[in-house]
C-alpha cells in the first residue's frame, strides 16, 4: 500500500479511467461483437472521459489558486500536455507512413496551417480540424475549460463554479435541439488565432490587459463549445457542466461555497446530461462516473495500492499512445503488455522532465515575484 496522499485518490482514478478508454478501443477492434454487447448496455469509454473531466474540473483550479498567477499557470499546463503530445503525434505520423496508424482522412483535404493551428492548440475538435490521434479530442474540452477558468480567477468569481456548472447544463438542453452539430468549419478554424493571442496576452501581459485577455479567452473558448462541438452544443456544454461540477466539489470540501449550493449543481448537470446522446450504452456511463468519483471522493484519506496510484500517474501516456498501437499489435494481451510499459517509458523520460522544469520555473518565478513584491493571485 502506498502512504496517504491528499490527491491519492485522484492518481487511483485516472488509472482505472484510462484503462476503461483503452478496452474501449480495444474491444471494438480485437473483439468486436462481444463488445457490441457491452457497449450497448454501458458506454465504458464515456465513463473513463468523464471521470478524466471529473477530475479535471476538481484539480486545475486548485492548480491555478496553488500559483496565484495565470502566467505560472499557462506555462505549467503547457509543459504538462505539450511535450508528450508532440512526441506522440510525431509517433503517429512515423506509424502512419509505415502503414500500421491510420490517419483522420480528413487531415489531406484541410491546409496544413490550419491542421497545425488546430492540433497545436489542442482545440482542434472544436475548429472543424481533425485531430492527428482521435483521442485528442478531449483536450480540446479541456483547453476550454481552462480558458474560462482562468477568466473567472481574473474576474473574481472563480468561486462561482456551482452556479456555472448548472447554468452551462441547462443552457446545453437548448442550445443542443437548436444546434445539432457545428457550424465552424473550413477557415473558421482561424478563430484558433485569437485564442493564442488571448492566452498570450494573459500570460505576458499585466493589469487590466490581462484580465481583458483572460475574459476574452473564456468569451472565446465558450463560443467554440457551443458552436464548433463536433458532438454537438448539448454534449460539448455538458462536458464543461460536468468540469465545473467537479470544480464545486473541490469548493464544497474547502469550505468556499455551501455543500448545499454544491449538491444542486451535482442534481442539475446529470439530469441534463441523461439524454444529450442518443445512445443506450450513455446515461448509464455518466452516472456511473459520477457515483465512481463520489466513492473516491469519500475514501479519499484512505491510501490506495501503489500499483494502482501509479498507474494514474502513467494515466496519460497511457491514454495518448494507446491509439497507435491497436493496429500494430495481433492480440489484446500482446497489446496489453505492449502499452503499459511504453506508456512507462514516456511517462519517465518525456513528461517526468518536463514537470521538473516547471517546478524550476515556478520556483524561479516566486522568487521574482517576491523580490518585486508583485501580487500574481490579484486580478
Amino acid at each position: 500500500m502506498s502512504s496517504p496522499s491528499r490527491l491519492g485518490w485522484l492518481d487511483a482514478l485516472r488509472g482505472p479511467a484510462a484503462l476503461a478508454v483503452v478496452l474501449h478501443h480495444a474491444g471494438w477492434t480485437y473483439f468486436p461483437d462481444l463488445w457490441a454487447e457491452v457497449d450497448r448496455r454501458i458506454d465504458v469509454g464515456t465513463w473513463g472521459v468523464f471521470v478524466f473531466f471529473l477530475v479535471s474540473g476538481y484539480i486545475i483550479p486548485a492548480s491555478l489558486e496553488r500559483h496565484g498567477d495565470v502566467r505560472s499557470f499557462w506555462i505549467g499546463r503547457g509543459l504538462r500536455l505539450l511535450p508528450l503530445l508532440l512526441v506522440a503525434v510525431a509517433l503517429a505520423l512515423l506509424l502512419a507512413y509505415g502503414g500500421v496508424y491510420e490517419l483522420h482522412q480528413g487531415l489531406a483535404a484541410k491546409p496544413l496551417f490550419l491542421v497545425v493551428l488546430g492540433n497545436g492548440t489542442m482545440l482542434q475538435e472544436l475548429l472543424g480540424v481533425p485531430a492527428v490521434i482521435g483521442v485528442m479530442w478531449t483536450l480540446s474540452y479541456e483547453m476550454a475549460f481552462y480558458l474560462i477558468a482562468v477568466a473567472l480567477f481574473r474576474t473574481g468569481h472563480a468561486h462561482r463554479s456551482a452556479p456555472v456548472a448548472a447554468g452551462l447544463a441547462l443552457l446545453a438542453v437548448p442550445a443542443g435541439l437548436v444546434l445539432p452539430g457545428p457550424v465552424i468549419g473550413g477557415w473558421l478554424a482561424l478563430l484558433g488565432l485569437p485564442v493564442l493571442a488571448a492566452i498570450a496576452l494573459t500570460v505576458w501581459g499585466t493589469g487590466r490587459t490581462r484580465t481583458a485577455a483572460a475574459v476574452a479567452g473564456g468569451v472565446l473558448a465558450l463560443t467554440l463549445v457551443a458552436l464548433g462541438s463536433r458532438i454537438g452544443a448539448w454534449q460539448g456544454l455538458i462536458i464543461l457542466a460536468v468540469m465545473f461540477a467537479g470544480t464545486a466539489v473541490y469548493r464544497a470540501e474547502r469550505g468556499q461555497i455551501r455543500r448545499s449550493t454544491a449538491v444542486a449543481a451535482l442534481t442539475v448537470v446529470p439530469v441534463c446530461a441523461l439524454f444529450a446522446k442518443d445512445d443506450p450504452g450513455w446515461a448509464p456511463a455518466i452516472l456511473a462516473a459520477g457515483a465512481c468519483f463520489a466513492a473516491f471522493f469519500a475514501l479519499r484519506r484512505l491510501s490506495f495500492p501503489r500499483w494502482l496510484t501509479h498507474l494514474g500517474v502513467i494515466s496519460y501516456s497511457t491514454y495518448l499512445l494507446h491509439p497507435l498501437l491497436l493496429r500494430a499489435l495481433p492480440s489484446v494481451w500482446l497489446y496489453v503488455l505492449v502499452l503499459l510499459p511504453s506508456a512507462y517509458v514516456t511517462q519517465r523520460f518525456v513528461e517526468l522532465p518536463a514537470q521538473r522544469l516547471t517546478k524550476r520555473l515556478a520556483l524561479a518565478g516566486s522568487g521574482v515575484r517576491a523580490v518585486r513584491g508583485e501580487e500574481g493571485a490579484r486580478p
